[in-house]
């Protein structure tokens, strides 16, 4: 054994996950999609799974922000204006999370990763519509009122679930805040940044994490994103991104016959 219930083997295998993912992380999204599975798959319920998926994947987050910090600096006040709708967002879907009982969210589960799954194959078409719209539309100096409703549903799913969360939040903001693909780009990971800074704070107060498997997926995970960009570079970025599709579906449907 090693480190609380888990084997050698079972560690191992979600240290792999957690590299894998890091790795398709930072080049085509959808990484949780691997992570989540992982942890279902050495046995943990679907609710301790998805808190302890949520604390180890948020590490990942604060290099992606450092990354941008100079498109960031300009959007200072923006940022500042959707934190509240941002936190107020999360901290709703973190309460919601743990106030659904284990048998009703391992009912919604399958259906979580379909949805994903389904954004993730769609993410190449909805970036062609983003760019359409963001010739045909002009940057917006304000924060428009109904990008703060829009915001806080973005946290409260973030916090629930949280796959797919990225494509969700650029779409929101190439709609309602039209702006320089990388700008927004920047503010999307600063908005997933917050939303999972704030879930990971109320779990590990209030949540079922489970800090072996959090720490040693927190460390792979960085390193995959890190090191694992290069080989994940040999693959296409539509390559991976249907690797994972399919990987999901096949999850959804297992978990579904269950």
């Amino acid at each position: 054994m090693l480190l609380g219930d888990l084997t050698l083997i079972e560690m191992l295998g979600l240290a792999l996950a957690a590299f894998i993912g890091g790795g398709i992380n930072a080049v085509a999204g959808g990484g949780s999609l691997i992570t989540f599975p992982a942890l279902l798959a050495v046995g943990y319920p679907a609710k301790v799974a998805n808190v302890t998926n949520t604390v180890a994947l948020w590490p990942g987050y604060i290099g992606g922000s450092l990354g941008y910090r100079a498109l960031l600096f300009p959007q200072q006040r923006t940022i500042l204006v959707l934190t509240v709708s941002s936190v107020l967002g999360a901290i709703a879907g973190s309460a919601i999370l743990l106030l659904t009982s284990e048998e009703s969210f391992e009912a919604i589960v399958p259906f979580l990763i379909l949805g994903a799954a389904i954004l993730l194959a769609f993410q190449v078409r909805l970036g062609a519509f983003i760019a359409r719209l963001k010739r045909s539309v002009p940057v917006v100096g304000r924060v428009p009122l109904e990008l703060h409703p829009a915001v806080f549903m973005l946290g409260l799913y973030g916090a629930y679930f949280g796959a797919g969360l990225g494509t969700l939040t650029l779409a929101v903001l190439s709609i309602l805040l039209p702006d320089d693909l990388q700008r927004s780009n920047a503010l999307k990971g600063m908005l997933s940044l917050i939303i999972n800074a704030v879930a990971v704070v109320y779990f590990v107060f209030f949540g079922p994490v489970e800090w072996a498997p959090a720490a040693v997926m927190a460390v792979a995970g960085l390193a995959g994103g890190y090191y694992g960009v290069s080989i994940a570079k040999r693959l296409s970025a539509s390559t991976l991104r249907m690797v994972v599709v399919g990987y999901s579906l096949i999850v959804a449907v297992i978990l579904f016959v269950r």
